[in-house]
């Protein structure tokens, strides 16, 4: 009777009480509010979907009414957040069968791409635009991003104390909520985020100088609320000034990585150095350079094997 009564329910408020159950405390705020939009959206498409209802034909009709308005990775990422609660309800007995199973993923045309990375000449280019002053400003930020690969919320809550200038190491450990308005620490990404990165002498040398008399627990790069857009405005000035294709932060990333990879680092290396939690996640994201990098290697490989002869 009690089940009757459950498979009774309304979809988007069993999902909506699957997330305070499952996800409330056990991720980040930031990926919580993606399950809440996730629900709302539920709220809009399908308002009177039962969960006891729900079957494939009906689920496909969810996802394609979803994909009407959003890219076919956004659709994906909505499916996997659904289909978590979904599998959940099946084993509860209150779907008789996995609506899930064989379902296709459609989605409206991607939008143009921005720019993701900056080749070397590029990066070369930005960084004779930055004004590195003898005090911390977001010039010295972006050189550290740069660098380091560091995501903008992890080094935005890097401390004195994170910098180990003896061994030219960098501890990650936290990152800054910039998102909240009272700001703060707050945990990592993962538990795979939490590494240690290696930087070069010379960026060793000027950030000893530059913290030396800084608060040793306190951001330096934080003094006031922090919003990305600032930063990206700037940087955004910067690469215009330089002539160059214009990036984002989380771009300097992924010019971070590329940089790498084109240099002959193992994908095992710049995972860690990223903080991925998986190999998979790094071929994922840098597929397109992997590629070019295999083209490359098959180029090499056939000229060895002509002198062979």
């Amino acid at each position: 009777m009690v089940r009757k009564k459950k498979s009774d329910q309304l979809f988007h408020e069993y999902f909506e009480e699957w997330i305070e159950l499952y996800k409330v405390g056990a991720i980040r705020s930031v990926t919580l509010q993606k399950y809440y939009m996730s629900q709302q959206r539920i709220v809009e498409l399908a308002p009177h979907l039962k969960i006891g209802e729900l079957n494939r034909k009906h689920y496909q009709q969810l996802l394609n009414d979803y994909a009407m308005t959003h890219e076919k990775q956004t659709t994906m990422d909505f499916h996997h957040q659904l289909k978590g609660a979904i599998l959940d309800a099946v084993d509860d007995g209150l779907i008789e069968k996995n609506p899930t199973r064989k379902i296709i993923i459609k989605g409206k045309k991607p939008s143009e791409k921005k720019t993701k990375f900056l080749n070397q000449f590029e990066v070369q280019a930005l960084l004779k635009q930055l004004n590195l002053t003898e005090e911390i400003n977001w010039d010295w930020f972006i050189l550290l991003v740069t660098k380091t690969g560091l995501r903008f919320s992890e080094a935005l809550a890097l401390t004195p104390d994170d910098f180990d200038f003896s061994k030219q190491k960098i501890t990650v450990s936290k990152t800054w909520n910039y998102k909240g308005t009272t700001g703060g620490f707050q945990s990592t990404k993962n538990e795979s985020s939490k590494r240690k990165v290696q930087i070069d002498w010379q960026t060793a040398m000027q950030f000893s100088q530059l913290i030396r008399n800084m608060d040793k627990n306190k951001p330096i790069f934080v003094k006031s609320r922090v919003f990305n857009s600032t930063v990206n405005n700037h940087l955004s000035t910067l690469c215009i000034k330089a002539d160059i294709p214009i990036i984002t932060i989380h771009g300097l990333r992924h010019t971070h990585a590329s940089l790498l990879l084109f240099a002959g680092v193992s994908i095992a290396s710049v995972a860690t150095r990223l903080g991925h939690s998986s190999m998979t996640t790094t071929q994922e994201t840098y597929l397109h350079i992997i590629h070019e990098l295999e083209n490359q290697d098959n180029d090499k490989i056939m000229r060895h094997l002509s002198l062979l002869m």
